[in-house]
């Protein structure tokens, strides 16, 4: 399939996940491809291994706590393809614990991952996409920005901001430029790695969907034609609450 032939994709939290299956199914589908994440070994072979199937493909070690690092991702995209057409903020974090137990640190984490990254993937696209005419952010959310849950409550808060904000956002696009929210439910990432109750975090894995029920939504929303805005995708596993 070649329906994205031409189009230039930059996806953050691109090493595993929602963003590495989503990098493959963007590129089978004829996108070109700009890769950032933390990870930089796992970034690296998802790259080559996108490279060999015949994929367009360029990456950069990106921590979205650091505004630089997506103005560099951004830059990436106009110095090996000419432009950027679209930019998914995926990257994101959920140690997540019960308020009780004061994890701070988590906290922060959250917030800087999930929100202030989002934040600085459009402060960088932006103003590309105005020079251009035309763009799309999509920022990943979640189903967290709908329903609260114990345990939850500040990746719930980070989720709900990068959904207030995506609708902001909307609302001053104007004509040209296209946002789209993705908040997928329980996806058998490595969502909550390292948290400190290991049962909780099997209990949410054993519904879990695929990641590429997550990647499919996103291909949706960049696939319609220019003048159609897909707003919010949520998709969740039948099994999930």
């Amino acid at each position: 399939m070649n329906d994205l032939k031409g189009t230039v994709v930059a996806i953050t939290g691109a090493s595993s996940g929602i963003g590495e299956v989503t990098a493959d199914l963007l590129s089978l589908r004829g996108a070109a491809v700009v890769l950032g994440a933390r990870r930089v070994d796992r970034l690296e072979a998802v790259a080559a291994r996108i490279a060999e199937s015949g994929g367009e493909v360029a990456y950069r070690p990106t921590d979205v706590r650091r505004r630089a690092d997506l103005t560099g991702l951004v830059e990436l995209a106009q110095e090996r393809f000419g432009r950027l057409d679209v930019i998914v903020n995926n990257a994101g974090v959920a140690p997540i614990s019960k308020l009780d137990d004061l994890r701070v640190d988590d906290w922060d984490a959250m917030i800087d991952v999930n929100l202030r990254g989002v934040l600085y993937g459009i402060a960088a696209a932006l103003p590309v996409f105005r020079a251009q005419g035309r763009g799309h952010v999509i920022n990943v959310a979640s189903t967290a920005a709908h329903r609260i849950v114990p345990t939850m409550a500040v990746y719930a808060a980070t989720k709900t901001a990068v959904r207030v904000l995506s609708e902001g956002l909307r609302q001053e696009a104007g004509d040209n430029l296209r946002v789209t929210l993705i908040s997928p439910g329980m996806t058998a990432t490595d969502f909550g790695a390292g948290d400190a109750d290991p049962e909780l975090i099997a209990r949410f894995r054993a519904n879990a969907m695929p990641p590429d029920a997550v990647a499919r939504a996103v291909a949706f929303a960049i696939e319609q034609p220019s003048d159609v805005d897909v707003g919010e995708i949520i998709v969740r596993p039948t099994a999930q609450a």
